[in-house]
């Protein structure tokens, strides 16, 4: 098996830091060391710790959809029962890694240009996930799909802050409840 590379190193030094320890209070040496690289070659890769981060991000969001996807092949075929199954997959993975919530929105609380690649990945991220919940609310029968996507993402990362603040691991199945409630509404069979 092949090693990693330095950049794959670098990366994945940089989401694990940065989500356990924020992106504000991980310097680029504590990255570095934690890669086993020099600075030059940190900076061989990414011109920048803001082009590290996305590259992080850009990683994370890789992962989180495949192991979403991975978690969804396994679910039984009722539309319905696969809207709930997603944050059956957010509680699994709140107990096993999910400590500190959604990577995504803990980056995007740090940024403050608009305009930071970072941010970028983040919200095609968000689009993705509220994309899939988008298909998955059609194939329940939601008469309007993409609202109900909307708010599906809404709850899911109602749950990812609740976590993150509170340590509450009952968040995701609390917003399960949630979601079958909104997928069970008489205003949305209309």
């Amino acid at each position: 098996m092949l090693s990693p590379s330095a950049r794959d190193r670098l990366v994945g030094a940089a989401a694990t830091l940065f989500y356990e320890r924020g992106v504000t209070a991980t310097g680029v040496d504590t990255v570095v060391a934690e890669a086993g690289v020099s600075k030059a070659t940190l900076y061989a890769h990414f011109p920048s710790k803001d082009d590290l981060l996305a590259a992080a991000l850009e990683q994370r969001h890789r992962r989180r959809a495949a192991s979403l996807q991975a978690f969804m092949h396994r679910q039984p075929p009722d539309p319905r029962a696969r809207v709930l199954a997603v944050f059956d997959w957010l509680a699994a993975w709140h107990r096993a890694e999910g400590r500190r919530g959604c990577a995504f929105l803990n980056a995007a609380a740090e940024i403050v240009a608009p305009d930071h690649p970072a941010l970028a990945v983040a919200r095609r991220h968000k689009r993705w996930m509220r994309d899939y919940l988008t298909t998955l609310a059609a194939a329940a029968g939601a008469p309007n799909p993409a609202r109900t996507g909307g708010d599906l993402l809404l709850l899911l990362d109602g749950a990812n802050s609740r976590q993150l603040v509170e340590g509450d691991r009952q968040a995701a199945a609390a917003a399960r409840r949630l979601a079958a409630t909104l997928l069970d509404a008489p205003a949305r069979r209309r």
